[in-house]
C-alpha cells in the first residue's frame, strides 16, 4: 500500500501550542533540543515532521490549492447550500474570522520545525555513521539544505496570502515579533532558496532514490527562486505600483532577471526532468481504464491515455514520470482517526461532481465549479481542454446519467484533473474508488479515497517562467508542442498570461498570476446563468480591489500578538 512520505507520527515531536502562543513549541514527548538530532534518524524523522505541516485540516478554506482557486476568475463557488464559506471566499468575503488560521499555524509549525534541523544539524556530529568524514558532510550540508529550503516553502506559502509576516528564523527568536514588511519576507525567502540550492547536491532527477521521492531537491528550489521571483516583481510593480525588476535579499545583492535565468538555465539543462509526452498522462484519469480491466472512459481509450504515474521515473503503477518536481503526498485516511480526511486529497473530494456518484467520475462536494468562459474561449484543437475540464451529460466523458441540480453555481463544467475516480471492483458490481482498489485499502468512503499527489511544481512550469523571464518564446513553445503539436507563436506577455491559463488551470496557480501581473483588478468582470440547487440563477464574478490580493491575518492571531499585528488592507 501506498505511504505517505511525510510520517504522520512525527507530528507529535514538535507540536503547536494549544492555548497561548501559535507560533510556539512545545516539547510533548520527552525529545529536546538537547537529546534529539544526534544522529541521521533523528534528522530523517524531523525532517518528515516538517513535510508534515504541509498538510492542513479538512477545512477546504484553508488550504492552499482549495482557497487559490476559489479565488481565482476561472472557478467559482459552489458547494451545497450550506457551504457558505465557499461562496464567502469566492467573493473576498471572510465567512468566519479565522478562515486561513490553518494555512498560519501549519506554515509556522513549519517554520519552527526546520529551523530546529537547520541548527542542530549544523552541530552535529555524524561521522560514525559513515563510512567516511566527506559522506558524513554531505549528509549534513544536505540536510541543512532541504530544511532551508522548506522554511523558505512555508513562507512564501504565508507571503502569497498574507504578505509581509513576522520572521521567525531561530530557535531563540521571538514568537510575539511584529509583521516584516513585504520586501522584508521575500527577501529572506530569496536568500533561504539560494542557500539551498547552493547546499543540496546536482544530482539529476533519474539517479534520485524512489524512497526520496516528493522530497526538496536542488532543482526543485531553482524552480521556486524563479517563481518567488515573478510574484515579488510583478507584485511591487503590478499591485504595489513600485515598479521593480530586482529580488532582495538578506545581506547580499539583489537578484536581477539574469541570475534567475542561470538557475533557471541548470535546471533545464542538468536536472533530468523533462515533460510528458502526452499532457493528459499526467492526470490519473488516464490509468482509469487499465485499472478497471474494462472500458470505463471511452475518451481516455480512444485518444490512448497511459498515466505516467506518481512515484517518479519508477512508479508503482503507470509508465514513468519526469515531468513531476515537487509534490504534497496524500493516502488515504479514516474517520477512526485525529486527523479524519486530513491525508486525502481534498481538492480531489471538495471540486468532484456533487451528487452525482457515476462511473468513472465519481461524487463529491462541488466546490470550485468551472466559469463557461474559459470552455468556451478554449481552441477545441487543443487537447489541454478536455483534458482539464469535465464536461458532464458525454457518453464518451462517463457523465451521460449526470443529473443536474445537485449543488450550486453549477455549470457544467468541473476539474479534471483532480477528481474523484472510480469503476466497479472487476469481476463485480460493486463500485469503489480507483485508489482504493490499487492499494487495496479498506476504507472505501468516497470522502476518503483520493489518493492522488497535489502537484505543487513541474518541469512545464520552468519552461513557461524562462520564457516569462527571458521574454522567449522557446519554452512556451516547447509547452505548446506537447499539448498537441500547437503552431509555434512569438514571445508576448498576452500568449505567456494564455499558455499559462491552459496548461496550469485548475491546479492553484492562476489566482496568483492574476495579482502579479496585476490583473486581479480586471479580470472579475460579467455575469452568467447557473444552476442553483435546481433553481435558475445569475452568477456575478466579484473581487475587491481595496484586499490587494491578500487575504485576512486570522483574528485569532491578531488578538495573540497583543496589537503586534496590523489587519491587511480591506479586512
Amino acid at each position: 500500500m501506498k505511504k505517505i512520505k511525510y510520517f504522520i507520527a512525527i507530528s507529535t515531536i514538535f507540536v503547536a501550542s494549544s492555548c497561548t502562543d501559535y507560533l510556539d513549541t512545545e516539547n510533548i514527548y520527552g525529545k529536546s533540543l538537547e537529546t534529539y538530532y544526534k544522529n541521521p534518524t533523528d534528522i530523517t524523522e524531523a525532517m518528515s515532521g516538517v513535510y508534515n505541516a504541509i498538510y492542513t485540516t479538512n477545512n477546504g478554506t484553508s488550504q492552499e490549492p482549495i482557497a487559490a482557486n476559489l479565488m481565482d476568475n476561472m472557478m467559482l463557488g459552489g458547494g451545497g447550500a450550506d457551504d457558505k464559506a465557499a461562496k464567502a471566499v469566492d467573493v473576498f468575503e471572510d465567512p468566519t474570522e479565522d478562515t486561513y488560521r490553518n494555512i498560519w499555524v501549519q506554515s509556522y509549525n513549519g517554520i519552527a520545525r526546520a529551523n530546529a534541523i537547520i541548527e542542530n544539524t549544523a552541530k552535529a556530529d555524524f561521522s560514525t555513521y559513515f563510512k567516511t568524514k566527506a559522506e558524513a558532510d554531505e549528509f549534513k550540508k544536505t540536510s541543512i539544505g532541504e530544511a532551508t529550503f522548506m522554511r523558505a516553502f512555508f513562507y512564501f506559502r504565508l507571503a502569497k496570502f498574507f504578505g509581509g509576516v513576522p520572521l521567525i528564523v531561530h530557535v531563540s527568536d521571538s514568537k510575539t515579533v511584529g509583521r516584516s514588511t513585504y520586501t522584508e519576507t521575500f527577501a529572506q525567502i530569496a536568500t533561504d532558496l539560494k542557500d539551498a540550492i547552493a547546499m543540496m547536491p546536482a544530482k539529476a532527477f533519474p539517479n534520485i532514490p524512489t524512497s526520496e521521492y516528493g522530497h526538496a531537491n536542488k532543482w526543485v528550489a531553482e524552480a521556486y527562486l524563479a517563481r518567488v521571483f515573478l510574484m515579488y516583481t510583478g507584485y511591487m510593480t503590478n499591485i504595489e505600483k513600485t515598479a521593480t525588476s530586482d529580488l532582495p535579499t538578506v545581506g547580499g545583492p539583489s537578484l536581477t532577471a539574469a541570475d534567475v535565468t542561470t538557475y533557471l538555465n541548470d535546471c533545464i539543462a542538468n536536472s533530468g526532468y523533462k515533460l510528458a509526452e502526452d499532457f493528459r498522462n499526467l492526470w490519473p484519469y488516464s490509468y482509469i481504464n487499465k485499472s478497471a480491466g474494462a472500458i470505463v472512459l471511452p475518451w481516455a481509450a480512444t485518444n490512448n491515455l497511459s498515466w505516467v504515474g506518481q512515484d517518479g521515473s519508477h512508479p508503482t503503477f503507470g509508465t514513468g514520470n519526469y515531468e513531476t518536481m515537487f509534490v504534497q503526498r496524500f493516502s488515504f485516511g479514516d474517520w477512526s482517526w485525529a486527523n479524519g480526511s486530513n491525508y486525502t486529497n481534498n481538492l480531489a473530494l471538495y471540486t468532484s461532481i456533487r451528487g452525482n456518484s457515476l462511473t468513472p467520475f465519481g461524487e463529491g462536494w462541488g466546490w470550485c465549479t468551472v466559469n463557461p468562459k474559459i470552455f468556451n474561449e478554449w481552441a477545441d484543437a487543443d487537447p489541454r481542454k478536455l483534458g482539464s475540464i469535465l464536461q458532464v451529460g458525454k457518453a464518451e466523458q462517463g457523465t451521460d446519467g449526470y443529473t443536474a441540480g445537485k449543488g450550486d453555481h453549477e455549470t457544467g463544467y468541473f476539474n479534471k484533473k483532480y477528481t474523484s475516480l472510480q469503476h466497479p471492483v472487476p469481476g463485480t458490481s460493486t463500485v469503489k474508488g480507483m485508489f482504493v482498489q490499487l492499494y487495496a485499502w479498506s476504507n472505501a468512503d468516497y470522502q476518503l479515497m483520493h489518493a492522488q499527489d497535489f502537484i505543487f511544481m513541474r518541469f512545464a512550469d520552468v519552461l513557461l517562467m524562462h520564457s516569462e523571464i527571458t521574454k522567449t518564446a522557446t519554452g512556451i513553445n516547447a509547452v505548446r508542442w506537447r499539448a498537441g503539436k500547437l503552431a509555434p507563436v512569438g514571445y508576448s506577455l498576452d500568449a505567456l498570461k494564455e499558455e499559462r491559463l491552459h496548461e496550469f488551470a485548475f491546479e492553484g496557480l492562476h489566482w496568483f498570476d492574476l495579482v502579479r501581473w496585476g490583473d486581479v483588478n480586471t479580470a472579475f468582470n460579467g455575469s452568467f446563468p447557473v444552476k442553483n440547487s435546481g433553481s435558475d440563477g445569475t452568477y456575478t464574478l466579484k473581487y475587491r480591489p481595496e484586499t490587494k490580493g491578500l487575504v485576512t491575518i486570522p483574528e485569532t492571531e491578531v488578538r495573540l500578538a497583543n496589537g503586534a499585528y496590523t489587519q491587511n488592507p480591506g479586512w
